[in-house]
């Protein structure tokens, strides 16, 4: 590991001045993602800046009936909060069903949203990537792409989004709070993210010396009508070859709102609004939610040995659409798909 600096801040203003200050400087929190791409010699920060001392380790109630997540909440208390579980469980559930027990207690919640992607190509210093050195090509491209993207890819990155958390962020219509050297702002979580493009090296849109402050969620809906459904090589500690963050309204025996996100196929939560209104009115049923899945996975395109992952996450979709519209949401505890 290369040597940096390092600066413990006190307040968020110092934080952000120290980072803004240095264009090598990084935000440090719980870790789990940067401290592996350090070792790894993916990321070499000059400095860096420890946050966890800031005042961002608390859950409140919003004006609007919502609840406002401070960055530094580490991913097992937002999991297992009493209003998490009661008010927002597709959120509790995608959790749950990511990482360890051990780095789910050390990662935050800002730092969720940081993850970088899990790419073979980028996690080798030796092979030319993209998103690591921007111009040196894309190794993934040709290469072994079973966990690679199908949908939002380039020719410049083929890489995935990492996160079960996002995914159900995505679904939820979620509100990421950031502030920085120009002051504060908030961004809609579908734009937090960015697809590859011609500039993959930029995971998502925030400018250096930015920072997630906290993640804002609407007044509840989908309490019980929900499922996370992951699908993975093995039933334990494995990122997802497709997810599925689904929720579903009832009015009778029609569904009168839906939502559907897609993890472990693009470079950020996908969730194609337009897939979701084809639902709106409809009697819950698989026909009716293939229709939406091949609308959701419209444009999908395989680099050859990820082929199998379109009709695999058709079938997830479809699956996952169908446990929440019956009020059986996917079980976290046992990892077998219901």
């Amino acid at each position: 590991m290369i040597n940096f600096g390092y600066t413990r801040a006190a307040t968020i203003g110092e934080a952000i001045q120290a980072v803004a200050g240095d264009p090598q400087a990084r935000f440090i929190a719980g870790g789990t993602n940067l401290v592996d791409l350090m070792k790894y010699g993916v990321e070499r920060p000059g400095r860096l800046v420890d946050i966890t001392r800031l005042p961002l380790k608390h859950m409140e109630d919003t004006p609007g009936g919502g609840l406002k997540i401070g960055a530094l909440v580490p991913n097992s208390d937002l999991a297992y909060d009493a209003r998490v579980e009661r008010d927002y469980p597709l959120l509790s559930s995608a959790i749950l069903a990511g990482a360890s027990a051990q780095l789910r207690n050390a990662a935050t919640t800002g730092g969720n949203l940081l993850q970088r992607t899990r790419c073979y190509y980028f996690y080798d210093a030796a092979a030319p990537c993209n998103k690591r050195e921007p111009g040196s090509g894309c190794s993934a491209i040709g290469g072994v792409t079973r966990v690679h993207a199908i949908l939002g890819a380039s020719s410049s990155c083929i890489a995935t989004h990492p996160s079960d958390m996002c995914v159900a962020l995505a679904a939820l219509g979620a509100t990421v709070h950031v502030e920085g050297p120009d002051g504060a702002r908030t961004v809609a979580f579908e734009d937090f993210h960015r697809l590859p493009g011609d500039a993959p090296e930029k995971d998502n849109t925030l400018a250096h010396g930015e920072m997630v402050t906290a993640i804002e969620l609407p007044a509840p809906r989908f309490g019980s009508n929900h499922s996370y459904l992951k699908l993975r090589d093995r039933l334990s500690y494995a990122f997802a070859l497709v997810s599925v963050a689904a929720a579903v309204e009832l009015d009778g025996d029609r569904i009168a709102e839906a939502r559907v996100a897609l993890g472990g196929v693009a470079h950020k939560p996908w969730r194609v609004p337009e897939a979701e209104a084809l639902l709106k009115g409809e009697t819950p049923s698989p026909d009716a939610f293939g229709k939406a899945a091949d609308r959701l996975l419209e444009g999908a395109v395989g680099q050859g040995e990820n082929d199998f992952k379109i009709e695999l996450a058709r079938r997830a979709v479809i699956r996952a659409l169908s446990q929440a519209a019956a009020g059986t949401p996917q079980v976290q505890s046992n990892k077998i798909v219901n």
